[in-house]
């Protein structure tokens, strides 16, 4: 049992784990607060979303919900590139009614029980993600989206100190659920080995390559620096103001992007002016 990570420990969590992270709309404070608990937690649960039109569709479902079941109807979506879309944060409607032996064994980190009852909230033990992906044994599952589900899970049982025991899908928890269609057991093994390599899987950091200069940066400028730069803050979640992506054209989501992430260093005014320093690379590269 635990209490429940704030938005913030989460965040820092799924980003030390090497994830893209995109934060979507006011996600920190949506929640079904006021329709049952959100707490203790015991575990996380894998799903998939069903048939989809698009992925920034399913996205936009997953944190509004639909007629008779509001969102958010899970914590992260993840898409086919692997990158984690914040969602919301607290109750979600994403596990529902399930095995309460089920849960006593995830609490206990031992071998599931069939799911043969739905006789307990899962919404108020689970952490949840939406995996992207129709569900009809014909829609790929992409390494770079399951890799990124492996190190969601195991980022946020690293922060509670539990084992891959305490990963399950959907379809262990509540009967007739067919999510996900892959192997639960492989998954589990895959979040034991990033659990035992530490928060990058045990894959050696890259080291910064060589600050080139503020003068590099700025309306006009146009260089690789500029897209090391951009794929930097993506990596580290700090890309939301890009409409198609990083380039060599220095431009104003640029200085946006960086000013987030230099504002979520802590810092203000001049240090956070958008324009990146020694200081600004060491860290996006670290």
């Amino acid at each position: 049992m635990a209490t429940p990570l704030t938005s913030s420990q989460a965040l820092s969590a799924l980003r030390a784990a090497g994830l893209r992270v995109v934060e979507v709309r006011d996600w920190r404070n949506h929640n079904r607060a006021g329709h049952g608990a959100w707490g203790p937690m015991n575990g996380v649960v894998i799903h998939h979303t069903g048939d989809y039109s698009s992925q920034s569709q399913m996205v936009d479902l997953c944190y509004t919900g639909f007629s008779g079941l509001p969102g958010p109807l899970c914590h992260t979506v993840i898409d086919k590139a692997g990158t984690c879309h914040m969602v919301g944060w607290g109750r979600a409607n994403h596990a529902g009614l399930g095995d309460g032996d089920v849960l006593q064994a995830v609490i206990d980190e031992r071998a599931l029980p069939a799911d043969n009852e739905a006789n307990t909230d899962g919404n108020s033990h689970f952490y949840g993600t939406e995996l992207i992906n129709a569900g009809d044994g014909k829609d790929p599952w992409p390494e770079a989206q399951v890799d990124a589900a492996a190190r969601w899970a195991a980022a946020l049982c690293r922060a509670h100190g539990w084992t891959e025991r305490s990963v399950i899908g959907h379809k262990e928890w509540q009967p007739g659920k067919p999510d996900p269609t892959f192997s639960m057991d492989a998954f589990r093994a895959r979040v034991a080995k990033y659990l035992k390599g530490g928060p990058s899987g045990g894959k050696p950091t890259p080291s910064a390559p060589a600050f080139p200069g503020t003068s590099a940066f700025g309306p006009g400028k146009v260089n690789d620096f500029i897209l090391q730069l951009g794929q930097a803050l993506v990596r580290k979640g700090y890309g939301r103001h890009y409409k198609v992506g990083p380039s060599r054209d220095w431009g104003e989501a640029d200085r946006q992007n960086v000013a987030d992430f230099q504002r979520a260093q802590g810092w203000s005014g001049s240090d956070a002016d958008g324009y990146p320093g020694p200081e600004t690379w060491r860290r996006l590269f670290s």
